[in-house]
C-alpha cells in the first residue's frame, strides 16, 4: 500500500466517523513519512474534534509550515485556536484562508462565529451574510447570522434568519431551538414554545432546546413546567451551566430561594466567569435578605452581555466607602428611574464621609434631586462633567456602606417638593372638590388617590421589557376600585398606557393632568398634594415612598428582590404597603384586596382637604 492509498483509507475512516481508526492510520503514515502534510492536517482535525485543541494547533501548524497556502488548513487552524480560546489568532487564521480563497464560504462562516464570540457583532453579521451569498443553502450560516442579530437586539431580523435556515433544511433542530429563543425574547411565547417543541421532535435529547422551552414556559407563567424542562436539560447535560442558572431563575420565581441559590451556585461552579448566574444569585440573596453577600454578587451586573448597565470606565477610581477627606465624588445614575429615587437616599451619608457630592442623573430629575441633603451639584446625563476625584454608581452605594437589613437608611422624606408647585396643585384639587357628585358627599371630603397602572417599556432592553410585561396592568383591571365610594382618582400614568385614561372603567372618575407634568418635580408636587398613591412597581411608587407619602404597590408574583419575600411592608420605605399576586399573572384577587383596603381607608380615615397634613395610617 502506498502512502497516498493509506491516507485515502484514513480519510474514509474519518468521513465515516471512525476517528480512532483514522488517527491510528495517520500515525502509521507519519511514522514512515514524518512530513506527510495531509496526514498531519487530518490528525490535527481529529485532535480538535476530540477536544485536544493544543495538539490540534501544533499538528495543523506543522502542516501549514509545510504547505503555507492551504486555505482549508488555515480555516481548521482557526477552529482549533477558537476552541482553545485564542480568538484573535483564530480570526487572523480565517482571514488568511479567505485571502487565499475568497469564495471559501466555510471560512467566512467560521470567521462570523468567532467574531460573534468576540462581541464584534456587525463584523460577524457581515461575515455570515458573505457565507450565505457564496452558499445560499448554507443552513448553519443562517443560524449564526440569526444568533448575531439576536445579540444585537434585532429580533425580527434574527427570526427571519432562523426561518430561512429552516426553509433550507427543515429537519435542523438547532434552527427551531434558536428560533424559539428569539421568539421568546420577542414576547411571542406560544410560537416560541411551538418552535422549541418542534426542535425536540427532531431531537429529543437536545438540552439547549429543553432549556429554551423552559424559558418560554416560565414567561408564560407555567413555572412548574419550566422547572421540569430545565431539569430534563440538566439530566441530558449535567455540565450545562445555562440550564442550572435558568432553573435558579424559575425557582426564584416560585419563591424557593434556597433552591434557587443552590442552582446558581452550581452554574457558577461549572462556569466561574458566568455574569448572568452571578447576577441572578445576587437577586436571590438580596430577596432573602442576605445583603452582605448579595451586594458583592450584584457588582457582576457590569459584565452582563444583556440587560446590564454600561460601565463608565472613568479613569478616576471607584469609591469603596472609605473616608473622602474633602475629595469630590461623582454619584451617577445607572439604571431605571425608580432606582435613582431609591438609592439617592445615600447622598447625605456620602457627604457625611467628608465628600463634596456631585450627582449625575437622568433628564427631568435635576430640580427634585437638588433638594436632597448633601448634594453640592446636579448634572444631567450628557452634560459635561465637572472635575471629580472618585466615583460611585448609585446602586453600588449599599455595597460601599455595607448595608444590611437593619441598617437601611430609611428616614423619609429625603426628597423635597417645590412649595409653589404644590400650592398650585392643591388649588386645582380644591376646585374639583367644590361640587357634589350624584351619590357622593362634597368632593372636598373625598380621599384623593393617584393611580399608576403600567411601567415603562424598554424595547431595547429585552430582559427589562419581559419584566415590564409581568408587572404592568391595563387600567380596566382597576375596575374594582370604581365601586369604592368617597374617592377621587387622579392619573399619574405617563407614556403609551396613559391613553387608557380616556376610557376608564365604568364608574371610575379619573382626573388626568399628566400632560402638564413636564418633569419629576411636577409629578412630585402632584403626589405631595394627594392622600394616597396606588401604583404598580414603577418609578412613581419609589417617588411617593421617598416623599414619605402613603403608597400601595401592586406587585407581581415574582416580585423584585428589593421587596424581599412574604412581606406586606418594606424596610426601604416606611409608608409603603405591598399587595402581591398569589399566583403569577392573576391580578383579580390582588385588586379585590386593594379595593377592600381602599374602602376601609375611605370610610375609617378622617376626611380632609387636599392641603391638610397626610394621614400616615393609610400606609
Amino acid at each position: 500500500m502506498t502512502i497516498q492509498q493509506a491516507f485515502q483509507i484514513a480519510l474514509q475512516h474519518h468521513q465515516a466517523g471512525q476517528l480512532a481508526a483514522a488517527e491510528a492510520l495517520c500515525r502509521q503514515i507519519l511514522a514512515v513519512e514524518p512530513g506527510q502534510v495531509d496526514s498531519l492536517h487530518l490528525l490535527g482535525v481529529i485532535a480538535a474534534q476530540t477536544g485536544r485543541s493544543d495538539l490540534a494547533v501544533d499538528l495543523i501548524g506543522r502542516a501549514i509550515a509545510l504547505k503555507p497556502h492551504d486555505p482549508e488548513a488555515l480555516s481548521n487552524l482557526g477552529n482549533a485556536l477558537r476552541d482553545r480560546g485564542d480568538l484573535d489568532e483564530a480570526i487572523s487564521a480565517y482571514r488568511q484562508a479567505i485571502g487565499l480563497k475568497p469564495d471559501f464560504s466555510q471560512a467566512h462562516h467560521n470567521l462570523g462565529l468567532t467574531l460573534k464570540d468576540k462581541g464584534q457583532l456587525d463584523e460577524a453579521i457581515a461575515a455570515s451574510r458573505q457565507a450565505i451569498v457564496l452558499s445560499p443553502d448554507f443552513s448553519l450560516a443562517y443560524i449564526n447570522l440569526g444568533n448575531a442579530l439576536h445579540d444585537k437586539g434585532q429580533l425580527d431580523e434574527a427570526i427571519s434568519a432562523f426561518r430561512q435556515a429552516i426553509d433550507v433544511k427543515p429537519d435542523l433542530p438547532e434552527a427551531y431551538s434558536n428560533l424559539g429563543n428569539a421568539l421568546y425574547y420577542k414576547g411571542q411565547l406560544d410560537e416560541a414554545i411551538a418552535a422549541c417543541r418542534q426542535a425536540l421532535v427532531l431531537r429529543s435529547d437536545f438540552p439547549e432546546a429543553r432549556s429554551n422551552l423552559g424559558n418560554a414556559l416560565r414567561d408564560k407563567g407555567q413555572v412548574d413546567e419550566a422547572i421540569s424542562a430545565y431539569r430534563q436539560a440538566i439530566d441530558l447535560k449535567p455540565g450545562f451551566p445555562d440550564a442550572h442558572s435558568n432553573l435558579g431563575v424559575a425557582l426564584f420565581d416560585k419563591g424557593q430561594l434556597d433552591e434557587a441559590i443552590a442552582a446558581h451556585r452550581q452554574a457558577i461552579a461549572l462556569k466561574p466567569n458566568f455574569p448572568a448566574a452571578h447576577f441572578a444569585l445576587a437577586l436571590a440573596l438580596l430577596a432573602q435578605g442576605d445583603f452582605i453577600r448579595g451586594w458583592e454578587e450584584y457588582e457582576w451586573r457590569w459584565q452582563l452581555r444583556e440587560g446590564g448597565p454600561s460601565p463608565r470606565n472613568f479613569p478616576q477610581p471607584h469609591w469603596d466607602g472609605s473616608p473622602l477627606h474633602g475629595r469630590t465624588i461623582l454619584l451617577h445614575a445607572e439604571q431605571g428611574f425608580g432606582d435613582t429615587f431609591q438609592f439617592i437616599r445615600y447622598a447625605p451619608l456620602v457627604a457625611q464621609r467628608g465628600g463634596r457630592v456631585i450627582v449625575e442623573c437622568q433628564p427631568g430629575f435635576g430640580a427634585l434631586l437638588a433638594s436632597v441633603a448633601g448634594t453640592a451639584q446636579i448634572v444631567t446625563c450628557g452634560e459635561p462633567l465637572p472635575a471629580f476625584d472618585v466615583h460611585c454608581p448609585l446602586m453600588s452605594l449599599p455595597w460601599a456602606f455595607g448595608t444590611q437589613l437593619e441598617t437601611i437608611p430609611a428616614d423619609v422624606p429625603y426628597l423635597r417638593t417645590d412649595a409653589t408647585k404644590v400650592a398650585r396643585w392643591q388649588e386645582r384639587l380644591a376646585r374639583e372638590s367644590t361640587s357634589p357628585g350624584p351619590t357622593e358627599p362634597l368632593r372636598s371630603e373625598l380621599l384623593k388617590v393617584g393611580l399608576v397602572w403600567a411601567g415603562g417599556s424598554r424595547p431595547q432592553q429585552l430582559n427589562a421589557n419581559r419584566i415590564d410585561r409581568r408587572r404592568s396592568m391595563h387600567l380596566s383591571q382597576f375596575a374594582p376600585l370604581a365601586e369604592v365610594p368617597g374617592v377621587m382618582f387622579v392619573s399619574l400614568q405617563k407614556g403609551g398606557p396613559a391613553e387608557q385614561a380616556l376610557t376608564p372603567p365604568r364608574g371610575l372618575r379619573l382626573l388626568d393632568w399628566t400632560a402638564e407634568l413636564q418633569d419629576f418635580s411636577d409629578t412630585a408636587a402632584l403626589v405631595e398634594s394627594l392622600d394616597l398613591i396606588i401604583s404598580v412597581d414603577t418609578a412613581v411608587a419609589h417617588l411617593a415612598g421617598a416623599l414619605g407619602k402613603p403608597v400601595w404597590v401592586i406587585n407581581r408574583f415574582d416580585s423584585c428582590w428589593r421587596w424581599l419575600r412574604d412581606r406586606v411592608d418594606t424596610p426601604w420605605y416606611p409608608t409603603m404597603r405591598l399587595f402581591r399576586q398569589a399566583r403569577p399573572g392573576d391580578w383579580g384577587p390582588v385588586m379585590e384586596l386593594v379595593a377592600g383596603a381602599l374602602r376601609e381607608a375611605s370610610t375609617s380615615q378622617p376626611r380632609h382637604s387636599s392641603n391638610a397634613k397626610k394621614d400616615d395610617s393609610l400606609s
